[in-house]
């Protein structure tokens, strides 16, 4: 049993006979006691999906013919505010904006930055608002094509730690951790996290993931630029950038919560296993993932412990919609509150489902059907079960993506 390099696995995957495994595949051989051994293995590809606040692009895009303004002091996308520079582009009718995946538009708090950036990538038009440095109020109408560079710059992405939520209070609480304000007396609980997919939570402390290696954000090829901001030993995130332009739609969007719109992301990185340490890393699984439940009102507030088992172990990834039991309201519930807006007009947009759980709980008819689980706590001395009612991660997305780099990894198309 000894040491690999990069190297040598890169000529076992050149030669055709490199062990690659999604982490999906390889968790799914662990539970069945049936995990290969470190000889056995050579590349996992870890993935997560999920709301990450932290998320922005950079845009350089022409709303008018040279000359028109000086430059640009507010810009607007569909409402949703970009911030102006860093260049001013002085007389020739571009714009170098910075987005943020949590801007909200103006005229529609529940549309933001990460709807937007997914509307770019599937081409449709974007109405453009510019108010000028000379007085001037510049409108144009653009679509991916009229925009000539566009970076993603996730500043905390693929955090390994998060936080459930439930509220133990008597009044309904707004976060942006709930979809809608989140009822008390524990009538929910609401959590985020891939579990035993996430790369971070396979790679402790960081022994392959560093600045500088590649990565597939939202399925373009990107980088690491190091740690993300609030990144600690203990609760590590990551730093990472691609080009927007190169991304797929369906692994980015926006998600609508109580306190407006939000930004999710996708994130695959392959694990190179280059020693035993490494391999023991990845042997991990979900029971074995502790996630704190805390008051909706602060991480601050713990109130108990569960596990990533209790979240993901034996539940469904997708709703299954019944067109019979619809009752065709004249305001429906889950149209209204779907955080990704998958569900419109009686017919589910499976492209755009997250997999979050909300329509199976609040369809007044019961035309959804998910299971989704509950998890049995402690809290102020009882003993209750919460029902999970919102995730703020899929899974499903994840495991895609995973693939999708197992197969670049395979055909040469991702090197290590």
């Amino acid at each position: 049993m000894t040491n690999r390099s990069i190297s040598q696995i890169n000529k076992k995957i050149e030669d055709g006979e490199a062990n690659i495994y999604t982490a999906e595949e390889f968790k799914k051989l662990i539970k069945n006691d049936d995990a290969p051994s470190f000889d056995e293995v050579d590349v996992v590809t870890c993935a997560t999906c999920g709301v990450m606040s932290g998320t922005a692009a950079i845009l350089n895009f022409i709303v008018s013919d040279p000359g028109v303004f000086i430059r640009a002091n507010e810009v607007y996308l569909n409402g949703v505010p970009a911030y102006a520079g860093p260049c001013p582009n002085e007389w020739l009718g571009s714009v170098d904006v910075i987005l943020h995946g949590t801007a909200h538009s103006i005229y529609d708090e529940s549309y933001g930055g990460g709807f937007l950036l997914k509307e770019i990538l599937e081409g449709n038009p974007i109405d453009v608002r510019v108010e000028s440095a000379d007085g001037k109020t510049i409108e144009n109408t653009i679509t991916q094509d009229d925009i000539t560079r566009a970076q993603i710059i996730g500043a905390r992405m693929a955090f390994k730690n998060y936080t459930a939520f439930t509220n133990p209070g008597s009044e309904e609480v707004k976060s942006i951790f709930a979809a809608i304000p989140l009822e008390g007396n524990l009538k929910g609980l609401t959590f985020s996290g891939c579990g035993d997919l996430n790369p971070l939570q396979n790679d402790i402390p960081h022994n392959v993931i560093r600045e500088g290696k590649r990565v597939l954000l939202n399925g373009a090829v990107g980088y690491i630029l190091g740690d993300g901001t609030r990144s600690s030993a203990e609760k590590p995130n990551l730093m990472l950038s691609a080009d927007l332009t190169e991304m797929d739609p369906y692994y980015l969007g926006g998600f609508k919560t109580s306190q407006g719109g939000e930004v999710y992301d996708t994130v695959a990185i392959p694990i190179p296993v280059l020693r035993e340490e490494i391999y023991n890393n990845l042997l991990i699984t979900d029971d074995m993932i502790d996630l704190p439940v805390a008051d909706i009102k602060g991480r601050h507030l713990p109130l108990d412990n569960t596990d990533y088992g209790k979240m993901w172990t034996g539940h469904d990834l997708r709703p299954r919609y019944s067109d019979e039991k619809c009752s065709a309201c004249d305001s429906c519930t889950v149209e209204n509150i779907c955080p990704t807006n998958a569900f419109k007009d009686r017919r589910i947009n499976l492209a755009y489902c997250f997999g979050c759980g909300m329509c199976s709980h609040y369809c007044r008819h019961g035309a959804f059907d998910m299971n989704t689980g509950s998890v049995d706590l402690h809290i102020n001395d009882e003993d209750v079960t919460v029902p999970i009612i919102l995730r703020q991660s899929d899974r499903l997305r994840a495991n895609k993506l995973s693939l999708k780099l197992k197969q670049m990894i395979e055909k040469r198309e991702f090197i290590l």
